[in-house]
């Protein structure tokens, strides 16, 4: 069944990269709706971007969509993971500035407060976008591809010279809670020197170690290290399946990153659903559905 929010939740913090002060609260919403998100701040246009992979018109540090008018959302990715993972399908996501809140970089406080709050039965079919054939799109030394799998799989590789980080790469099927399990407290990583090239830019202000790994050579300079052995690339595998949910619909099929990112992804998506050939609509019968990301969640899976 599709689910929405029982009632609404709130949140503050901050934007990684304007490090500005933003209230986001979560709205339930009509089935079929999809996720919304409405700039409250913004009055005199259009306000309302859907999360869409059409509206993405930056993918450079972030994923950023934007509408028609020209009113965007930055660093949607850990949100719509979280909406993705504890199978949230509509939801109005209103904000009251440009960028969502890091909150502590990962999307351990996003699904804390869903699961706290409760999703609701709306009575309606899922309906999951079925990969038929591969597609893969290469750049430089990027790979992304799609291909079939009975649910979705998320297969990662990443590399850095950083000793801290080096090669990593995991796999995991995110069937029945595995993402709020395995990946929703994975916070969001950077070198040190990369991080003082965008403050000197004018950008990542609102980043600290409260809200993301900093690395430098054989160091973590968080106090607490990792919260798991191979955080970073589990991150980037949060990362992945927030972009994926940007195709409207949950994915069946299994996903393969090597040192891929939020540019990979929505190039993927886009030569993905532009060929009618490699993927078709499906409506989610019980046994389909129990395999999507956020089926049979418990409050036993959350990892706190």
């Amino acid at each position: 069944m599709q689910k929405t929010m029982k009632s609404k939740i709130s949140f503050v913090g901050t934007g990684l990269h304007s490090g500005k002060p933003v209230t986001m609260h979560i709205h339930p919403s009509d089935v079929n709706t999809g996720i919304t998100f409405v700039r409250t701040d913004i009055t005199d246009r259009n306000n309302v971007i859907p999360a869409n992979y059409l509206a993405v018109n930056d993918t450079q540090l972030c994923t950023r969509i934007c509408n028609d008018a020209g009113v965007e959302v930055s660093t949607v990715e850990h949100i719509m993971a979280a909406l993705a993972g504890t199978g949230l399908n509509n939801a109005q996501i209103d904000i009251d500035g440009p960028e969502v809140p890091i909150m502590d970089g990962s999307s351990l406080v996003f699904v804390r407060e869903i699961l706290t709050a409760g999703l609701f039965d709306q009575h309606a079919p899922v309906r999951a976008i079925r990969i038929l054939r591969d597609i893969e799109i290469r750049f430089d030394d990027v790979v992304a591809r799609l291909s079939p799998a009975d649910n979705l799989e998320i297969d990662f590789a990443i590399d850095f010279e950083d000793a801290i980080i080096g090669k990593q790469q995991k796999t995991l099927n995110m069937a029945n809670g595995t993402f709020v399990r395995e990946l929703s407290d994975c916070r969001t990583f950077g070198r040190k020197r990369d991080v003082d090239a965008l403050r000197a830019m004018g950008l990542a202000l609102g980043g600290s170690l409260d809200n993301a790994i900093v690395v430098e050579g054989d160091k973590i300079l968080n106090p607490a290290g990792f919260r798991r052995a191979d955080e970073c690339v589990r991150h980037k595998m949060l990362d992945a399946l927030g972009d994926l949910y940007l195709a409207g619909a949950p994915i069946m099929g299994r996903y393969t990153g090597n040192r891929a990112g939020h540019r990979a992804t929505n190039e993927l998506l886009r030569a993905l659903l532009a060929q009618d050939d490699a993927w078709e609509w499906v409506t989610c019968d019980a046994k389909l559905e129990h395999d999507l990301p956020g089926s049979d969640l418990k409050t036993s899976d959350f990892p706190l």
